[in-house]
């Protein structure tokens, strides 16, 4: 049997007649860009997030670049985050001319470690971006109170969590703005490329909008320097059928993640942790094994597909060189590094796919240990 991490295969052929309907009417009307689908959408999801304003742009990157522009932040300035998140968290502040100051994460949730937050602090520093990883929300209150008693703004990383709750509340909701990925593998994706920012300041979303469009209001005049960031019609219609399944689709995701909770406790060394304020979306399922990377072949070798969220931490990554940081900086992200691995979990998961990657789990970590 083959089991893929994520089969987006699968989910298309559960919307294929709606999605093939919504694009031959977004073409019959030629409307590519900002369109009635896009708005829609733009609605719809800042509406679900708990958020008065969507903004609709055409990635995950381009929504975090255009919430820090938004906020003022760019050259000389500095913004606290972590490392253990995806290159696109960096390249952002890069982007902006700001420099990325890193904390080390929590071992249980591998999200922003809020104790280490006064050691970062600098004069120069403007923002805090926490990254809700793996589907599992940062502890946002005392990030909100720290950045609320230093004067900073806080961007929410939001793209790996679409629907988690903090308390209730859905991440994104929580900070100045709130930036989710739309990239297709995402428990929310386009068939493609697409992102958007969510915030219940209104100066804060126009001057997303104008960002987003060549700084931009009225064609042919701008106010200032933005880009070309828009979310086209085309993956807006795909995110507009996709909306009302995200509920469900989480529901299943999490049902498969209980399932394996049960199976995998005591197997591999750590399985993904649920605080008591947190609600779940499992954008992946994490867990650690010893030898990681023998125990990947050994599952490939059984037809199972595995992932690794992230390898190498950013603070080691040559493009993030001139930062400075070196290895033994951030311990927990470190140690995590090098045994994390994430089992296959997508909504369209079968009975048999599912006890078939437990029982490779299993063979593979019972080979290991009789050697």
């Amino acid at each position: 049997m083959q089991v893929p991490l994520v089969d987006l295969l699968a989910q298309y052929h559960t919307i294929k007649k709606d999605v093939m309907a919504a694009f031959e009417d977004v073409l019959e009307h030629m409307q590519l860009f900002l369109g009635p689908r896009c708005q829609e959408f733009e609605q719809d999801f800042a509406a679900y997030c708990g958020s008065a304003y969507g903004v609709g742009v055409s990635s995950g990157t381009e929504a975090l670049e255009l919430a820090l522009r938004a906020c003022n932040i760019g050259p000389g300035d500095e913004v606290i985050t972590v490392a253990n998140t995806f290159i696109a968290t960096v390249e952002a502040i890069a982007l902006v001319g700001a420099t990325p100051v890193f904390v080390d994460v929590e071992p249980d949730t591998y999200t922003l470690d809020y104790c280490q937050l006064d050691q970062a602090l600098t004069t120069r520093t403007r923002a805090i971006i926490p990254v809700h990883l793996y589907g599992h929300s940062v502890d946002m209150q005392p990030v909100l109170d720290f950045a609320r008693s230093h004067g900073l703004r806080v961007i929410e990383d939001a793209s790996q969590a679409h629907g988690a709750k903090y308390h209730e509340k859905r991440v994104g909701s929580m900070g100045d703005i709130g930036c989710f990925s739309l990239y297709y593998s995402k428990n929310l994706g386009a068939y493609g490329e697409a992102g958007i920012c969510v915030t219940s300041d209104q100066e804060l979303a126009e001057r997303l909008r104008l960002f987003r469009d060549h700084g931009s209001r009225v064609r042919y005049q701008h106010e200032v320097m933005g880009t070309n960031g828009r979310l086209d019609e085309l993956q807006a219609a795909v995110l507009q059928i996709k909306m009302p399944y995200l509920e469900q689709w989480n529901q299943a995701r999490r049902a498969l993640a209980h399932m394996y909770d049960e199976q995998l406790r005591d197997v591999v060394e750590t399985i993904p942790v649920t605080r008591s304020w947190a609600e779940h979306v499992y954008y992946t399922y994490v867990v650690q094994v010893p030898e990681r990377d023998q125990f990947r072949q050994r599952l490939q070798e059984q037809g199972v597909s595995t992932g690794v969220h992230y390898p190498v931490p950013l603070h080691l990554q040559e493009a993030c060189a001139p930062y400075g940081y070196k290895k033994g900086m951030f311990p927990v992200t470190e140690a995590a590094a090098e045994r994390i691995v994430s089992l296959p979990i997508y909504p369209e998961m079968t009975q048999q796919q599912y006890e078939y990657v437990v029982q490779a789990v299993k063979s593979s970590l019972a080979s290991h240990a009789v050697r």
